[in-house]
């Protein structure tokens, strides 16, 4: 049975999971892992550059990556963002309803995510382009384009290693710790 989000169980747990696969887990830290998403956090948490350009944004925004089989991502992912006015509070793998319920939802295919964060997409273009979809209004999105794009730019720099570079082998450990996470967190 899934732990519920947003309780000190829920936290605990995470936080204990996370430790765990930091320890056992090898850099580069696959793209949208939970090891991955602790490194982001922290980029993030640590940039100056972020904290100016973000300052007037404040607001929930989660990334959902639509499951991808072949990758071994047998479950939809959200990325929680908790931004508010240059500050990035945290940055969690949450349920689909607590991803869904956030202040803005950007949602896309894995192969989509990968050419973001590899700087062949851009984030506002692919929204326009329909390659991204936007749940939340666009205009405040565009006004933030700065931060946006700065959140883009970290998570490059965060660099990693994305699904489509995996092998037979590595795509199915990826599929055991997925269906492990949504188990214990997801579902």
């Amino acid at each position: 049975m899934a732990l519920t989000y947003g309780t000190e169980e829920y936290e605990k747990a995470y936080q204990e999971e996370l430790a765990k696969r930091l320890e056992s887990e090898q850099k580069p830290y696959l793209y949208f892992s939970p090891e991955w998403v602790h490194l982001y956090e922290k980029a993030v948490q640590g940039d100056e550059q972020y904290r100016e350009v973000a300052r007037d944004w404040e607001g929930s925004v989660a990334l959902h990556v639509e499951k991808a089989p072949q990758y071994g991502i047998d479950y939809d992912i959200y990325l929680l963002m908790d931004l508010w006015h240059g500050e990035c509070r945290s940055m969690r793998i949450v349920p689909p309803e607590t991803g869904e319920a956030a202040d803005y939802v950007i949602s896309g295919s894995m192969d989509q995510w990968c050419k973001v964060g590899r700087r062949e997409l851009d984030v506002v273009k692919g929204m326009m382009q329909g390659k991204l979809r936007l749940k939340g209004d666009l205009p405040t999105i565009v006004r933030a384009v700065k931060a946006s794009l700065r959140l883009v730019e970290l998570s490059g720099e965060v660099g990693g290693k994305y699904p489509d570079e995996l092998t037979p082998e590595e795509i199915e450990n990826v599929r055991g710790w997925i269906g492990e996470l949504a188990d214990k967190f997801l579902l």
